[in-house]
Formats: C-alpha cells, structure tokens, sequence
C-alpha cells in the first residue's frame, strides 16, 4: 500500500470543490454513544426511529467499519448569497431552507466524495467508503473531531472561517493517515442562535429538542403537527434556517462554488403551490431534496403557512383542499381557512407555543 501525504490529500479535495478537510480517528468521539443514548431516551428524536436504530453504529464509528484506519472529514460551503431571512416577511410566499434551495446535495457532495475517494484507492491501494447522511455516521461529532469546526449551541456546526452554511461528507478508509486536532467551541457567550428560535427548541445551549424544531415538523414528522407549534412555523413550508442565519460567524463565511447550489426554487407564491397534485409536485422538485416528504406532507406545510398570512385572499386556496383524499391536508385546510376567517385566535395559538 502507498503511503498519502496529507498536503498531496488536501490538494486534491480543494481541487474538487470541498472548502476544508480534516482527519480524524474512527474511534475519536467516544462521549457520542452516551449522548445520543440519552437523547434517545429523553424523545427528543420525535418520531426519527432510525437514531434509534443502529445505535451501536452510529454512537461508534469505529464499529461501523472496524477495517478503517481514519476518518477523512469535508466540507462543502452552500453560503446564501442574501438574507435568507427576509423572505419571513412576505406572508403570501414560501420560506425554503437554503440548503434545499438548489441541487439535492446528497447527490452533488456524494459526486465529488466518489471522485476523491477513487483517487485515493488508485494512488494508495487503500479501501473505503463514502458516506452523506445517507448512513448511521454522526458527522458532526466526527467533524469536530476532525477539526473543522465545533457543535455550536444549536448544535449544528460552526467554523471560525466557514460559518455555518456547509454540508458535510465523510470517507473512511483503511489508510492510517495522521489524525488533526479537535476543535473546542468559540460560542462564548452568545446565544443569538438560542434567542431567535421560533419555537423555543433549545431547552438548553447544546442541546435540541427535535419534537420543537421548525426543520423536524416540516420535513420529519408525519402527521399533523400540534397546534400548539403550527402557529410559530410562520411561512416556513421546509427547513428553518433562523439558528443558521443568526450566527455571527456568517461574517467569515465563504461563498459557495458549486453552480448548483444557486436557489432554483425562490420563494414560490402559496397560493400557486397549493394547486400542486402529485405528479405537479413530483415535477416541481424533481432533483431537490424537497421532493422527498411527498406532495401531501409538503401541502400540509403550504396550509399552515397559508392560515399563518393573515391574507383573506389566500382562504380561497386552502378552501379547494378542505376534501383532500389526504386527512392531514384536510385538516390543514380546515384549520387555514378557519384561522383566516378568525375562528382561531391568533395571539392565543402562539401563546401556547411558548
């Protein structure tokens, strides 16, 4: 087996489109089993059954694949070129997570992995495997490791030359290449993140309550969501990207290289979006990871946003779906159309989030 310098390594990710590599062990986060454990059993998953699963894997990199030597972690920067904030205030249109703005990067960072990796199985001989969220890897506890960044207080992870805004892929291999230095938190003591959540979803810095969180109910959860919280989501049909955007580390964020993260969707009317059938909406999305929850999912979280407008004009697009084959859109429809004539209280369904 040939030997991998790690500025060779570097150099061929960077020309490949990744903003930074780092290297870690297999066995590098030993405190990750105990704590998903215990989030496990706290229910904060909500209804993601598969953190439950695989457990032994996923707390234990190691386990996952004991051949590996190293963890070979990158990031990929998806840096909005505006505020993606600002969309909030028009209550007539869509708020879309950036991340799902453009290209499935499930795709496009597996793409670029894939290359890398086969690069680095024709140079040293070694075996691997890429992973892209798409396995029971932890990445973010591995990254850290890794030295790309810190979990943040909203958990996700931060860099003090990155931002926030970037993807994560991972490439174990059989190679024993030098491990880099964990990197240790730089939140001191800001809590913007904490502090602009809608819902309340941090019941401590660190620490997420997924059952709360607006990225969870419009994308995980099936079902209605409580009405407790539909109030809170706003127009904010698929992902939230507030914690993201409060961050004052954005301030060195880098911009984005790869085309295809270029927003395709935009902030679409509600309205329009309301007459989407199945095979509309299949059409829509083809190619984005929106396209993944399904048309009635998604149309449950256009009615929310709908009944959260307080725009009479749009009662007549959640009117159309009160006898929607689908009982949750139905619902929805009802629960829009009765919110947009004053039959639920505004101000009361929001207190109740708090």
């Amino acid at each position: 087996m040939k030997g991998l310098s790690r500025k060779v390594l570097e150099e061929r990710a960077l020309g490949e489109g990744f903003s930074r590599l780092g290297i870690c062990a297999p066995d590098a986060t030993p405190q990750t089993a105990s704590r998903l454990a215990d989030y496990v059993a706290e229910g904060r998953h909500g209804q993601m059954g598969w953190m439950a699963e695989r457990m032994e894997w996923r707390g234990n990199a190691a386990a996952l694949w004991p051949e590996a030597r190293s963890v070979i972690m990158l990031a990929e920067v998806y840096t909005p070129e505006s505020d993606p904030l600002a969309v909030l205030e028009a209550r007539d249109r869509a708020a879309v997570s950036v991340y799902a703005q453009g290209k499935d990067y499930h795709d496009l960072v597996k793409r670029r992995l894939k290359r890398l990796g086969r690069w680095i199985v024709d140079v040293t001989g070694a075996e691997i495997k890429v992973f892209v969220d798409t396995a029971p890897v932890m990445e973010k506890p591995l990254a850290q490791a890794a030295g790309l960044g810190w979990q943040g207080k909203h958990t996700n992870l931060l860099s003090r030359d990155l931002g926030n805004w970037f993807f994560l892929g991972a490439i174990f291999t059989t190679l024993d290449l030098p491990k880099d230095r964990a990197e240790v938190s730089h939140c001191g003591s800001c809590t913007a993140c904490l502090d602009i959540c809608p819902t309340g979803a941090f019941p401590a810095p660190y620490q997420l309550d997924a059952r709360r969180c607006i990225s969870y109910l419009t994308i995980e959860h099936k079902g209605p969501v409580a009405q407790n919280l539909r109030g809170l989501m706003g127009n904010r049909i698929y992902g939230c990207d507030d914690c993201l955007a409060a961050c004052p580390w954005n301030k060195f964020a880098q911009s984005a290289r790869e085309i295809g993260y270029q927003p395709r969707v935009g902030a679409p009317e509600l309205a329009e979006l309301a007459k989407l059938d199945d095979a509309g909406f299949r059409a829509r999305f083809a190619g984005s990871p929106i396209k993944r929850i399904g048309r009635d999912r998604f149309l449950r979280n256009v009615l929310y946003a709908i009944g959260n407008s307080g725009l009479p004009h749009l009662a007549p697009a959640a009117e159309a779906l009160r006898n929607d084959p689908d009982p949750v859109v139905a619902e929805a429809a009802d629960w829009a159309v009765s919110r947009l004539s004053g039959g639920i209280s505004q101000v009361q369904d929001e207190g109740l989030g708090r």
